[in-house]
């Protein structure tokens, strides 16, 4: 997701997947290329072996959502036709198409909200390719955040928190509340 904080109550989603979260592409992309589960930190680490030689597809939509799938399907489209392709590089070149696409809609979002404030948050948050090229924005007037790498493994302390604002703003629920992905 591509979400606009206004505070802690209050936030607008900019745009989303239009089909795998970037964490399930990479989970999927690692377990057909062999490296198994979970993949962002296998792919990672792979990907520091290679280089960005295969041109992977883009999705360009007129909104700021996001689609993975198309460039999870050409990695395994291009290992099944070849076992013997460089896998690093092939992961190395994953990684620089998913992360264009991050940045490319990220960038977008805050120049149309005239902002230069930019947080990662979820799992691939901690990959290292894609912190460092989200780095490289402080040069242009962005401020970057992201969590602590042990906090980016598991939702819980994300949940746990947006929970405490919640909590602290009065917003409370029953045991009858349903869970909605």
């Amino acid at each position: 997701h591509l979400v606009h904080i206004k505070n802690y109550k209050e936030f607008e989603i900019l745009g989303k997947t239009r089909d795998d979260a970037i964490g399930e592409a990479f989970d999927k992309v690692a377990r057909v290329i062999g490296l198994g589960y979970p993949g962002g930190p296998k792919v990672d680490k792979l990907a520091k072996e290679g280089e960005c030689t295969i041109q992977l597809p883009k999705t360009h939509f007129e909104n700021l959502d996001f689609s993975f799938s198309g460039i999870k399907t050409a990695v395994i489209n291009l290992h099944h036709k070849d076992p013997q392709i460089n896998k690093a590089d092939l992961c190395a070149s994953f990684e620089k198409t998913v992360t264009e696409e991050l940045i490319d809609n990220t960038l977008k979002a805050a120049k149309n909200l005239k902002i230069k404030k930019i947080a990662l948050a979820g799992g691939v948050s901690a990959n290292s390719y894609i912190r460092n090229k989200f780095e490289l924005l402080k040069k242009d007037g962005y401020e970057i955040f992201y969590p602590d790498i042990k906090l980016c493994t598991d939702n819980a302390a994300m949940i746990a928190s947006a929970g405490y604002y919640n909590y602290i703003n009065g917003k409370t629920s029953n045991l009858t509340l349903n869970a909605i992905p």
